[in-house]
C-alpha cells in the first residue's frame, strides 16, 4: 500500500546539508523535498541547483500549504527562532542537534508542538543506524544479562578543527553540545533516561593558532572559548551508573571507546557519531574452561553508511502512522538537559538532578521487502 509522502522544506545550506539532501531526495520515498532556503541566498542557490530543487525564502516555505515539515540544518544558536516560527505556521519540524541552546527553551518548543498536534524531532539520528540497533537488540535479548554499568570515552583535536570549522567556536559549538550529544543520545536510546550527573569541565586553552592556510587569520591566535574537556559520572533512573569522558585536546582522528557492562558479559560499541561498525560481545566465561573471546554480533539492520536523513524519514512514517517519532523531542530535550547539567556541575562542583524523562524509543524492525530497515 502506497503512503503519501511528507513534503519537506529545508533550512540551511552548510556542510551537513549535502548528505541530508542526498539521502532525503534519493533514499527515502516517504520524503519529498520541495525547496531550500538559507541566510546566505547565494549558498542556497548553489546547493539547490546541485540537487535540482528550488531555492526559496523561509517565509515562502512557511506560507506554502503544500509543505508539511521543516528540516532545520542551521547552527544551534539559530534553532529556537526557526523552530518556533515553523511550529506557529503549522509545520512539523526535525532539527539538527542540539535542539536549542537550553533545555528550558527546548521544553517550551516541545510543549508548543504538542499543543498544536505537531511532531518535533531532533538529531542525532545515528542511533537508528545498524550498529546501535544491533546493540539495542542484544541488550533487549539479554545477551549481557542485567546491565550493571557503562563507560564511554572520546577525543578530538581542538587545535585543528577550530581552524577549519569556525562554527565550533560559536556558543554551544564544541565538546558538550556538538560532540558528546552523540554518546549521550546513544546511551539514552539504549538504557533510558538519566537521573543525575556530576562532572569536571575544563577549557584550558582560550586561544589556538589558526593553521588553515586559506583563512584570513592564518598564523594568528584565534579565540577558542568553549569547553574542551569533560569527565562525568551519570546515574540513570534505572539505578545503573557509569562514566563519560570527552577530550577535545588530543588527536585529530576520533578514538572512540563505548562499553556496556552486564552480569552476563560486556558489549563493545563503535563510535556513535557514525551509523555502522562492529558490535562485539565478550560473554562471561566464569563457567567455561578458559577466557572467552569477543565475537562480532551479526548485524541484520540497514543504515550502516552515512544515513543522515533517516531521522526525518522515520518521523515522516511516524506522522503518517500517528505514533511518536523515535528521534523525538522528548529524548532530545532530555539529552540537552543532561548536557546543560554537565556544564552546571562543572561550574558548581555538585551533582545536578535531571527533571525530565522520556519513553525509551522502540527499536527498528528488521529489514523486510528489500528495505534497509523498516521505518514503518
Amino acid at each position: 500500500m502506497s503512503v503519501k509522502p511528507i513534503r519537506v522544506g529545508v533550512v540551511g545550506s552548510g556542510m551537513i546539508s549535502g548528505i541530508y539532501l542526498k539521502n532525503m531526495i534519493n533514499r527515502f520515498d516517504i520524503l519529498r523535498v520541495e525547496g531550500l532556503c538559507s541566510a546566505h541566498p547565494e549558498n542556497a542557490k548553489r546547493r539547490a541547483d546541485e540537487f535540482g530543487i528550488p531555492a526559496r525564502g523561509y517565509e515562502e516555505l512557511l506560507a506554502d500549504d503544500g509543505i508539511d515539515m521543516i528540516v532545520n540544518l542551521t547552527p544551534t544558536p539559530a534553532h529556537e527562532a526557526i523552530i518556533r516560527r515553523a511550529l506557529e505556521a503549522g509545520k512539523h519540524v526535525y532539527t539538527e542537534k542540539t535542539m536549542t541552546t537550553s533545555h528550558q527553551s527546548a521544553r517550551e518548543l516541545c510543549e508548543l508542538a504538542a499543543s498544536k498536534g505537531l511532531w518535533l524531532g531532533s538529531a542525532p539520528d545515528t542511533f537508528l543506524g545498524a550498529a546501535l540497533q544491533t546493540a539495542r537488540r542484544a541488550i533487549d535479548d539479554g545477551l549481557i544479562g542485567e546491565v550493571t554499568s557503562f563507560a564511554f570515552s572520546a577525543n578530538r583535536d581542538n587545535s585543528f578543527l577550530t581552524s577549519f570549522y569556525r562554527f565550533l567556536n560559536m556558543p554551544f559549538g564544541w565538546i558538550a553540545y556538538d560532540y558528546s550529544v552523540y554518546y549521550l543520545t546513544a546511551l539514552c536510546s539504549l538504557l533510558g533516561p538519566v537521573e543525575r550527573v556530576a562532572a569536571s569541565v575544563r577549557a584550558p586553552y582560550p586561544t589556538h593558532p589558526d593553521i588553515n592556510p586559506s583563512s584570513a587569520a592564518f598564523g594568528r591566535d584565534i579565540p577558542t572559548p568553549n569547553e574542551s574537556e569533560i569527565s562525568a559520572v551519570l546515574t540513570l533512573k534505572s539505578g545503573v551508573s557509569g562514566t563519560g569522558h570527552v577530550n577535545g585536546d588530543s588527536v585529530i582522528h576520533d578514538q572512540s571507546f563505548f562499553a556496556i557492562y552486564g552480569t552476563g558479559g560486556i558489549l563493545y560499541l563503535p563510535d556513535p557519531n557514525g551509523f555502522g561498525g562492529p558490535v562485539r560481545l565478550l560473554p562471561n566465561w566464569a563457567h567455561d574452561a578458559g577466557p572467552a573471546q569477543p565475537r562480532t554480533l551479526e548485524n541484520i539492520y540497514g543504515f550502516a553508511d552515512n544515513s543522515r536523513g533517516v531521522g526525518p524519514a522515520e518521523m515522516a512514517w511516524s506522522i503518517r502512522a500517528g505514533r511518536p517519532a523515535r528521534a523525538g523531542g522528548a529524548m532530545a530535550c532530555h539529552v540537552l538537559e543532561v548536557i546543560d547539567a554537565i556544564i552546571e556541575s562543572g561550574a558548581t562542583n555538585r551533582f545536578i538532578a535531571i527533571e525530565s524523562a522520556f519513553d525509551r524509543p522502540a527499536p527498528l524492525n528488521p529489514p523486510a521487502d528489500g528495505e534497509e530497515s523498516s521505518l514503518r
